[in-house]
């Protein structure tokens, strides 16, 4: 419920996307939002107010001389009423009547008369957002405050491919929680490790763990709302991207050790969420290990590096937050650990309590002492840990 609370105005112009809105107009109320759907006269033409009204629980909006409005002024008081108007799918006809002040329908007569902040998906062919004239249309419209979301690149409707494309439902609600969070980082860049990591023993089998990296991705997408220009260093998980987030791919200790370190001078903040593996065979068999009956195979091991305590030891260091989790006496080990790698901040838990599942249980441990987090969705102890990290930078 991401959204609990919030009053949208979702304005649908007309376009072949706007079946997308649809679903959009689902996850907005799944979300929490109240929804509020106003429609142009084109929009009509491909999803009817019906849907919208049986999806969002409420009128629909399509005529600026609605008489069910008492005062007959809707294009005031639905502005007034919402926290925010997001127009999805946003035409090339829509963007150039809002870039040029006009307004002859309701939906962009309440922009013009709105009080609250726009957001605009566009969608349209790729050649009519390459136009000249739209380009310059949403100049004008970046520098007047308005947020665009997207487009996105891929295939059409008339069935070519390129940019234009109205981004999915889900990517557009990511978006706008985005934009409603804080911009406690914005400015700073962030470095994060999540996942496991794989040490090989042959081409088939190595020595890993069961971490999901699912912390690590929160902590990532929380960043990157906060502003953050964050880079996610990540072992073998299938998580999807969060949207604004460069990813690098590693799979070793090894691999995730040299990716870091290549960054880590020109970042603000490292977060080393990764739980990397402490040992790796001295070295892995060229072919796999086959079981003849005899003595099992002997594996030696060998120490892998210390990516936290090598970045925390840099001689301009970033603001270094280091990751425990631990099976019992959590205190003990994780002020411990925070102690001998020299770190302002450690994020501790019990595997018990939050390992490779969707929620977390988090205490924060610093020079001040611990504070824990109320347990929860990983994603809301992001948030509160990126906030926490937010204090930190300012106290440098």
């Amino acid at each position: 419920m991401e959204l609990q609370g919030k009053r949208i105005v979702l304005g649908i112009s007309g376009g072949i996307a706007a079946y997308k809105a649809a679903e959009l107009t689902r996850l907005l109320g799944k979300a929490g939002a109240t929804v509020q759907v106003v429609m142009t006269e084109g929009a009509t033409h491909f999803v009817t107010p019906v849907t919208f009204q049986a999806l969002s629980g409420r009128t629909v909006y399509t005529d600026q001389w609605d008489g069910r409005v008492a005062n007959n002024m809707a294009h005031i008081d639905l502005s007034r009423e919402a926290d925010l108007i997001l127009v999805a799918p946003a035409s090339a006809d829509f963007l150039a009547k809002v870039a040029h002040g006009l307004a002859d329908d309701l939906l962009t007569t309440m922009v013009l008369a709105r009080d609250c902040p726009l957001l605009a998906a566009p969608a349209m062919n790729k050649q009519m957002w390459e136009n000249p004239a739209t380009q310059r249309n949403v100049a004008t419209l970046t520098v007047d405050g308005v947020t665009l979301l997207g487009p996105g690149c891929g295939e059409q409707a008339c069935g070519e491919t390129g940019d234009g494309r109205m981004l999915e439902p889900e990517e557009i609600l990511e978006d706008l929680i985005a934009f409603l969070q804080p911009k406690l980082l914005a400015g700073k860049k962030m470095l994060i490790t999540a996942g496991p990591t794989f040490e090989a023993i042959d081409p088939v089998r190595g020595i890993t763990n069961l971490s999901s990296g699912k912390m690590g991705f929160a902590v990532a997408r929380a960043a990157r709302e906060a502003g953050a220009e964050v880079t996610l260093v990540c072992g073998p998980v299938s998580q999807p991207t969060p949207r604004g987030v460069t990813r690098i791919d590693v799979t070793g200790a090894l691999e995730m050790h040299a990716a870091v370190m290549v960054r880590a001078a020109s970042q603000d903040v490292f977060v080393g969420v990764a739980a990397v593996a402490d040992y790796r065979p001295t070295t892995a068999a060229e072919h796999k290990i086959k079981k003849d009956g005899g003595a099992a195979p002997v594996i030696t091991l060998v120490q892998n590096p210390d990516i936290l305590g090598e970045v925390a030891a840099l001689p301009n260091p970033p603001l270094c937050v280091g990751f425990a989790a631990e099976s019992r006496n959590l205190a003990e080990y994780a002020q411990k650990k925070r102690l001998a790698k020299k770190i302002p901040l450690i994020a501790g838990n019990l595997i018990q309590h939050g390992f490779g599942g969707e929620d977390n249980t988090l205490v924060l441990f610093d020079e001040a002492g611990q504070t824990p987090l109320q347990p929860g969705p990983k994603i809301d102890l992001a948030r509160a840990l990126v906030g926490h990290i937010a204090r930190l930078l300012t106290q440098r």
